[in-house]
């Protein structure tokens, strides 16, 4: 999506959708009410994030693999303040589900528009995702609406379906914020875009590797280069094989400055896989590694369904 307006999105959004609705009033009274809205005032815009947001949790709540769409919001906040994000860098979620994080990094940039050609920064060029699942590749074009963003910019196509090799500079991004699926496996067709020696079943660790390469070297923006927070399961940290060849690049060519345990159980119930969260720049190579561990609450072993991570 390289132009257009919110009509656009919104044919997006609904394209392909048979919802039928059998009672003629109740879509009159449906009709009348979102007529009712008014979108371009910012208070009935918020009202209608929140009320986004609150969806997409229950949503989470109500499915077993809608783990997959959402990331507990103080992780997300804690990954967007830590890597802070600054009006005119580019920034990518090549994993964003719903849109979490890209709806963070818009509020954290917000704060830093103070010019109409700052918004039209933020609006036009900062922002970009991508999400091949269909479902919630149609909530996160709604939920950057709802949020101010005009005309979301997410790619729906697989993120791994690439050539490693092939991205170049001006495919590279200032930062990256993810939490990239784990767990799964991807086809042999999309593994044939990695480094022979690199061809890891795990999607997390392909993710891993993408991250690396799209961003940016020192020189083209920020002088460490770009910078990355992502989400990986412990298996990243201490496999052997692929997976030791590619921490092994990581920490060679990259400055793995900050490694975060989560508690126990964050993203229960959709998985108990312990969860690391990655802080890395192109300033490499790593010299010296911070490890934070991250204790549950007082008083409870872990983090459930009903008493979540929020």
């Amino acid at each position: 999506m390289n132009g257009g307006d919110r009509r656009d999105v919104i044919a997006t959004v609904f394209k392909g959708l048979q919802n039928r609705m059998q009672n003629d009033y109740l879509l009159c009274d449906v009709i009348n009410k979102v007529n009712g809205i008014h979108f371009n005032a910012s208070d009935e815009m918020h009202t209608l994030s929140r009320l986004y947001e609150t969806m997409l949790r229950e949503m989470r709540d109500a499915a077993g693999d809608s783990g997959e769409f959402y990331t507990p919001r103080p992780v997300v906040r804690f990954m967007v303040e830590a890597t802070n994000p600054r009006l005119g860098e580019t920034i990518l979620d090549p994993a964003c589900g719903t849109g979490g994080f890209l709806a963070e990094a818009m509020r954290h940039l917000e704060a830093q528009c103070h010019r109409v050609e700052d918004r039209a920064t933020l609006q036009n060029s900062t922002l970009q995702g991508g999400e091949a699942k269909p479902l919630p590749y149609l909530l996160v074009q709604m939920n950057l609406l709802l949020h101010g963003l005009e005309y979301p910019r997410i790619d729906p196509r697989n993120s791994l379906d690439v050539e490693l090799n092939k991205i170049g500079d001006r495919d590279r991004v200032d930062v990256i914020l993810t939490n990239p699926p784990f767990g799964g496996e991807e086809e042999r067709g999309i593994l044939g875009g990695f480094p022979q020696d690199m061809q890891a079943a795990e999607t997390a660790l392909l993710f891993l590797q993408l991250i690396m390469r799209k961003l940016k070297r020192p020189g083209q923006g920020a002088e460490n280069g770009g910078r990355a927070a992502v989400v990986v399961p412990n298996g990243t940290l201490f496999a052997d094989g692929i997976a030791a060849r590619i921490k092994e690049a990581l920490v060679k060519g990259f400055n793995l400055h900050t490694i975060v345990r989560l508690p126990e159980d964050v993203f229960s119930p959709y998985t108990d896989i312990p969860a690391n969260l990655l802080f890395f720049d192109r300033s490499g190579p790593t010299q010296d590694i911070w490890f934070y561990q991250i204790p549950p609450p007082e008083g409870r072993k872990k983090y459930s369904k009903t008493k979540p991570m929020d």
